[in-house]
């Protein structure tokens, strides 16, 4: 057994890190042994322009969902079904894959504008 594999197993059996340990506690060189820690915290308040989908143009084809390096956008039943917008950062990715253009980056101001105008006319 290696050291770095000593080091490993020792910390995978160990807790995690989080944001209330101190320095004693951290593992070596603040490496990160367990995925996926990102789903736990919401990182769409980032975004300043938001994927909007339009249904009539999409064909399903989910190359979206392959290249979304945020993992926010759900697919149901091997379709498109919506975005994750709690975890979307608006990076633009999924609208320059698409092949038929059905996802348009919209400003998030735009949005906040639209929405206005709705509650007006109700």
């Amino acid at each position: 057994m290696t050291p770095s594999d000593k080091n490993l197993s020792q910390c995978c059996s160990s807790k995690c890190i989080s944001p209330d340990m101190n320095w004693k506690e951290l593992t070596k060189a603040g490496n990160i042994y367990t995925p996926g820690n990102a789903s736990a915290y919401e990182t769409g308040d980032w975004r300043t322009i938001r994927p909007v989908w339009d249904e009539e143009r999409c064909i399903h084809c989910l190359i979206c969902w392959r290249y979304c390096p945020d993992a926010s956008i759900i697919s149901t039943g091997g379709k498109f079904d919506s975005f994750d917008y709690k975890h979307c950062k608006g990076c633009g990715i999924c609208a320059n894959v698409c092949p038929t253009h059905a996802i348009e980056m919209i400003s998030e101001d735009e949005i906040e504008k639209q929405k206005e105008a709705q509650k007006d006319e109700e």
